[in-house]
């Protein structure tokens, strides 16, 4: 087996977003593509000899092809072990979970998560460092300038590694060793929540529902919440992965995980509902005809983290993204800890969590997380909240509803619109931005602005500064609109609207957000002029 040097040009549009490289399949199926990438990862990261690799993904269309080129990338760049999950499957929680529990260079993880597969879908790649977490700015930086100036990658010519079955083989020197995608993240999850109360809970009558989308979470679904946790095998729906998820949008929210929410608001309904996506980082919680936004799990995880075991010595922090609302704000000044507001994007928890800082972290975006792992977890998150229902002796609304009465309802909702033309959407970020020298002060309805910027954030822990993350419009009584473009799309422009309004009255709890934020959304249309600009008068999805 002989180690070839290719000669190539680069492509201009490799650089990562805030969660990898993601492009149509297409893209990365060109003569290339794919490597040219991947020598940059291994040429930024500066390789030691000898050392490991992670590498799974989420199983998605292209996942099985592209695993065997990066075994044989990796095999002529000098790995000397590489640990891949069997069937090409990690999870993107699990893949940070190998990494540091077996102290691996880091890992690459095939996903692009919430996203669409199929041979016409979305794919991704990215590079998570040794912490467990993914790359941040300065390392995703590198390889984005490093492909820009290829001209080789470097392959090894040999046969495909079978990865359907565990055990190690040989390539070219490097051993690959095909592990259990599950086992090691069950091991944890164990250590971290009370799996008797949860179990006793589930054979005492309690109904759940969980929907794995037919993406990567089904084969840890199965395990856990079937075979260790002793709930029915029917509690589990599209549980097979698929490559192509079944032609669904593997995107836990209302509106893509409808035939779970038409479940839970159904006759019947059970007791809990459940979702994960693509790769098993985002989650959605639902009780009885009951949903959970993702800022108040948050919220009330932290609110109640001393009722599971891995997290009854107390928290050191919370963190969550700047479009997060802020109920978890007003947890952690309850429990006297700090409350950090970074950008969007995980990898900016990852220095917090490792100087200490924070325990729990998450964005509105349906992730959350703590300082088990780099990467926000879906099923974690599910577990948790099964820990406090079985704990509290509660429904969910039970408990969202005590909590609102106890710190108040931030009452809050994100309007993506998907699919903008560039133009359409970069004149919309245009506009805000060139209306803030006269928005303060300006009185619209029973709002008045009081500020508006684009948020900037500097790294406490290593001062790193990250502009441009999202124009915010502050009103006197504490509510805001923020405006951000999404990085995680392949094609045309998201524009996401955050709303939010702090609520006190206990009596005007039971309002649905859209009727609460009806103000806040006219007044969101008006400034940012986003209906004239782009003809869409409705969102894509609403959460």
């Amino acid at each position: 087996m002989n180690i070839r040097k290719v000669s190539t040009t680069p492509f201009n549009d490799q650089k990562p977003g805030t969660s990898g490289l993601r492009k149509r399949v297409p893209v990365f199926r060109q003569a290339h593509y794919l490597e040219n990438f991947v020598q940059a990862i291994f040429d930024s990261i500066e390789v030691p000899q000898g050392t490991t690799l992670t590498l799974g993904g989420d199983g998605r269309y292209y996942n099985r092809e592209a695993i065997q080129i990066i075994l044989k990338m990796a095999a002529a760049n000098g790995f000397g072990r590489v640990l891949v999950g069997q069937g090409g499957i990690l999870s993107t929680p699990a893949a940070s979970c190998i990494i540091r529990k077996y102290a691996t260079f880091g890992g690459i993880i095939l996903s692009a998560s919430h996203n669409p597969g199929g041979p016409d879908g979305d794919f991704g790649i990215k590079y998570n460092t040794p912490n467990g977490g993914p790359a941040p700015e300065k390392v995703t930086e590198a390889i984005f300038a490093r492909s820009k100036e290829l001209t080789e990658y470097r392959i090894l010519d040999a046969p495909d590694v079978a990865l359907d079955e565990m055990g190690e083989s040989d390539l070219g020197g490097m051993r690959v060793q095909v592990i259990d995608p599950v086992a090691d993240y069950a091991k944890m999850m164990e250590a971290l929540f009370d799996f008797g109360a949860i179990r006793q809970l589930l054979a005492g009558g309690f109904r759940l529902k969980f929907d794995a989308m037919h993406a990567v979470t089904g084969p840890y679904a199965q395990e856990i919440f079937v075979k260790r946790l002793g709930a029915p095998a029917a509690s589990v729906m599209n549980a097979v992965p698929l490559p192509d998820f079944g032609g669904g949008h593997p995107d836990p929210n209302l509106t893509y995980a409808h035939e779970l929410v038409e479940v839970l608001y159904g006759a019947d309904a059970p007791d809990f509902g459940a979702a994960s996506d693509g790769d098993g980082d985002r989650n959605m919680i639902l009780g009885q005809r009951f949903f959970v936004t993702p800022s108040d799990s948050l919220a009330i995880l932290a609110a109640n983290a001393q009722l599971a075991p891995g997290y009854a010595q107390g928290l050191a922090g919370i963190a969550r993204s700047m479009p997060t609302s802020a109920a978890a704000d007003r947890v952690a000044q309850a429990l006297g800890i700090p409350c950090f507001e970074t950008p969007t994007g995980w990898k900016f928890f990852g220095n917090l969590m490792d100087a200490g800082e924070v325990t729990l972290c998450g964005e509105e975006s349906f992730g959350t997380g703590s300082d088990h792992v780099r990467e926000k977890d879906g099923l974690w998150a599910v577990l948790f909240w099964l820990n406090i229902v079985a704990a509290r002796k509660q429904s969910v609304e039970a408990i969202v509803r005590e909590h609102w009465a106890k710190f108040g309802r931030n009452v809050y909702s994100r309007h993506d619109y998907e699919g903008l033309p560039l133009d359409a959407a970069n004149g919309v970020m245009k506009h805000l931005h060139d209306s803030f020298a006269t928005l303060p002060g300006t009185k619209m309805g029973s709002y008045q602005v009081q500020f508006c910027d684009d948020f900037s954030y500097t790294d406490p822990v290593d001062g790193s500064v990250s502009t441009g993350q999202g124009v915010r419009i502050g009103f006197s009584d504490g509510s805001r609109i923020v405006f951000r473009l999404s990085g995680t799309g392949t094609e045309g422009a998201t524009l996401r609207i955050y709303l939010e309004a702090y609520e006190p009255d206990v009596s005007k709890h039971h309002l649905d957000a859209q009727v609460a934020l009806a103000e806040l959304i006219e007044i969101a249309a008006s400034i940012s002029e986003l209906r004239e600009r782009s003809g869409r008068d409705q969102p894509t999805v609403i959460t």
